[in-house]
């Protein structure tokens, strides 16, 4: 196997803390120094990322199975009187993830070079050691490690909203920390309940206690019915608020808008994603008993999610507001594909995950872009900006179409796998899921409609020469995300057959348990 002693995990997730590190040592009078330096320390993670790519489709690697579907993995003790390693590994469904997260942060970072002027040594740093913390947790294979590195993201992402954010910024930071706080402390005490009972199945020994893999094959048929029930009661609390799912959503829209542009960006495009590779990740091949049954309480609450973020964010006068309760929507899809346990709702998930965070990310950029020259964001003051900002418009209307599902892009395939699950499920989960779309494209193109059609308004002509069309440096964060939309869309199977293995991993857990309900008890 390629860099089969090589630590590349390691590697990709401490790379954004020695730019952070070497960041702290830069001369405040130098901010272009820690700008770039930060990009480049994001940019050398992305392409480690990209590398690990090849590493793991080569025909050469085995494809993980000697360990347990993870390719790469790295193994230390850590605190061995009880069992905690330092382990980490990948396999399909970590990786795209990866990916996503190492391209979204230096794009996140690229697009605060002009928008952050004061602080940005510790901006930057902030933003670095945020991505370690993202990487982490999409990598880390021992239950404490994944906790260590689930609380990491909530310090720099408070610092983010909190210091560079908008006027609003302390009760949304507040917000954004108790919410996070109840469901990672419960979590926390969910993983500390699991590894006793491991041990104690065990002869009292914690070898192996918080290791994903040993509690994997232990779990299903070791955990007793109530620890169970009580560890996937916390693990999905802490998840549903991270999604976020109704009706834990509602620090959601607070934080968007009032995050700066990047933030935003980061917060949608991988943030929200913690959550949804929880549930695949732990909840569910840990606890398959509890998640068949509140399977079916979770997809309801996943369809109200669906309908309320699409009739919300129809009636937003703000536009990032509007994109904020799109994403409580979308994510919705993401939650009612995952716990129906079906092939296709599952990869239909995954792929509304990932194209989710890209196409989410380029609508909060561009939002972003008319913000900077505007210092607003209202959308009745905007009609007309075709006229005055034609590429602005045009790159607009493409990740609008995106978002919508238009066939031959990213957004279209992950929800059509999902449709698909819902109607082999129960036929009337499918009709609203569908409906819901109908609203979608409703609210995201009269969104379109009133910010770039008819004559300029009065707020427009007097932001004057001021109201320039898209320049250089923010085309090149948005290029690459167009790009992935249009190759995800036309070759999805890029994507499928990374999570193939997972995914069969995940849902073969499910068939030694008895289904305590088939189908959602609807007409």
């Amino acid at each position: 196997m390629l860099f089969s002693t090589f630590p590349i995990l390691s590697v990709i997730i401490f790379l954004p803390l020695a730019g952070a590190i070497a960041i702290a040592f830069t001369p405040r009078s130098r901010p272009d120094l820690a700008r770039y330096l930060a990009l480049a320390a994001s940019g050398l993670a992305w392409i480690f990322s990209l590398v690990l790519v090849v590493s793991y489709i080569l025909p050469t690697s085995t494809n993980g199975i000697a360990a347990g579907g993870f390719q790469q993995v790295e193994q230390y003790d850590w605190i061995p009187v009880f069992g905690i390693q330092y382990k980490l590994g990948v396999d399909g469904l970590s990786l795209v993830l990866v990916v996503l997260t190492t391209t979204l942060s230096w794009i996140s970072i690229l697009a605060s070079f002009g928008p952050i002027t004061e602080r940005v040594k510790e901006y930057m740093a902030s933003f670095l050691i945020l991505e370690v913390g993202m990487l982490g947790v999409f990598l880390a294979l021992d239950m404490f490690l994944f906790y260590i590195f689930w609380e990491i993201v909530l310090v720099p992402m408070y610092l983010i909203i909190g210091i560079w954010g908008g006027p609003r910024r302390i009760y949304a930071t507040i917000k954004f920390v108790l919410y996070t706080l109840v469901g990672s402390l419960l979590m926390l005490v969910a993983i500390l309940a699991t590894a006793f009972a491991y041990s104690a199945g065990h002869a009292g020994s914690f070898a192996g206690a918080f290791d994903f893999l040993a509690l994997r094959d232990y779990g299903p048929t070791g955990f007793s019915n109530s620890l169970q029930l009580f560890a996937f009661g916390a693990f999905f609390l802490a998840f549903a608020i991270k999604v976020p799912m109704f009706p834990f959503h509602t620090w959601l829209p607070d934080a968007h808008v009032e995050a700066p542009t990047a933030g935003s960006v980061i917060l949608a495009g991988v943030l929200l994603k913690l959550g949804g590779y929880g549930f695949i990740r732990f909840a569910l091949p840990l606890f398959p008993e509890a998640a068949k049954t509140f399977g079916p309480a979770i997809i309801v609450l996943s369809l109200i999610a669906i309908i309320y973020g699409a009739i919300v964010a129809m009636v937003q006068p703000d536009l990032k507001k509007l994109v904020a309760y799109s994403s409580v929507s979308h994510m919705g899809f993401v939650t009612l594909g995952i716990f129906m346990f079906q092939t296709a709702g599952l990869n239909g998930a995954i792929l509304q995950m990932v194209s989710h965070g890209i196409i989410t990310g380029a609508l909060f950029l561009l939002v972003g872009v008319i913000y900077e020259r505007t210092h607003d964001r209202t959308i009745a003051k905007m009609g007309g900006l075709s006229a005055v900002t034609p590429v602005y418009a045009a790159m607009f209307g493409f990740f609008v179409f995106a978002s919508v599902g238009l066939p031959g892009l990213s957004g279209f395939v992950g929800e059509f796998l999902v449709f698909l699950g819902a109607w082999s499920y129960n036929p009337w989960v499918a009709a609203v899921a569908c409906f819901v779309m109908i609203l979608a494209a409703g609210y995201l193109l009269w969104m379109f409609q009133r910010l770039f059609s008819g004559e300029v308004t009065e707020f427009l002509k007097g932001i004057g020469h001021h109201l320039t069309d898209i320049r250089p440096i923010e085309v090149l964060t948005l290029v690459p995300l167009g790009t992935l939309v249009v190759v995800f869309g036309l070759f999805p199977g890029l994507i499928l057959g990374l999570i193939a293995g997972p995914v069969d991993t995940v849902l073969a857990g499910f068939q030694a348990v008895p289904s305590t309900v088939t189908a959602l008890p609807l007409p």
